[in-house]
């Protein structure tokens, strides 16, 4: 089965290096520059997950390309059917993958999200569960179709969110959980047998991306809540933050304290 893997970012990293590790069959690699362009922000955006794919190319001597325009550019159009693939797999990756791309490839297109779906579709699925306060978020690998994390779902794994969690410690459970994941089911998707869920779209929550001018601290919430906002963008994220006199203050790290 020959793969294409799209990502930019640490887990994307780490589940590329995970198929190498597997012996799979890697014939290309797209990627993103850490500051890019994306619709729903009018200035370009910093990737802080990003992480580069370069080393990992050069060491397995796979072709790596940067996508910096639409994904139905012709030129990626040409060059991803060059590579001749099977199946596409999308880890840590800011686009939507068109359907004149998916349509290249014959055992489709699969990703991951790190929530539970249907819930938490969107942007920063593990941001926003700490923020609300959730005792347990997952990671879902799930089949692409033309919505927003809306297709069939291949595999889904709970992940605990304690009370001493931060969203990089959450991460890095993701970033295990997703690379066992592929372990398991790559083998199931080569032979054409792995499961395909319908997802229940009556039981969908939608969150949108996060900036970071959306980390400003709001005094009027419990403490609790202050306390989950700040420890879900704590690092590598930009941090919570407020104005002291007119000074920005970032925050990262808070706790709840009984008055005596």
């Amino acid at each position: 089965m020959r793969i294409i893997f799209f990502g930019a970012t640490e887990v994307g990293y780490q589940c590329c290096k995970q198929l190498f590790d597997m012996g799979e069959n890697v014939v290309g690699i797209c990627s993103i520059p850490q500051e890019f362009s994306i619709s729903y922000a009018t200035t370009p955006v910093k990737n802080v997950t990003f992480r580069s794919f370069e080393s990992l190319a050069k060491k397995y001597g796979v072709p790596l390309i940067f996508i910096t325009t639409k994904m139905s550019d012709p030129k990626y159009i040409e060059t991803i059917q060059a590579w001749r693939p099977d199946f596409g797999l999308a880890i840590g990756w800011y686009y939507m993958v068109p359907s004149v791309v998916r349509d290249l490839f014959p055992l489709g297109v699969a990703g991951i999200h790190a929530s539970l779906l249907p819930k938490y579709r969107g942007g920063s699925p593990l941001v926003w569960a700490i923020i609300n306060g959730e005792t347990k978020t997952g990671v879902t690998l799930f089949y692409f179709d033309g919505g927003v994390d809306t297709g069939e779902i291949i595999s889904q794994v709970e992940i605990k969110i304690t009370r001493d969690d931060t969203i990089k410690t959450v991460y890095e459970k993701a970033t295990q959980v997703s690379r066992d994941m592929l372990r398991n089911y790559i083998p199931l998707i080569r032979q054409g047998i792995a499961p395909r869920i319908p997802q229940d779209h009556r039981a969908a929550t939608q969150f949108s991306q996060r900036k970071p001018e959306d980390g400003l601290l709001d005094w009027s919430k419990s403490a609790e809540e202050i306390r989950n906002f700040i420890r879900a963008q704590t690092k590598p994220y930009p941090g919570a933050f407020t104005f002291i006199q007119g000074k920005k203050v970032v925050i990262w790290d808070a706790d709840v304290f009984e008055k005596e």
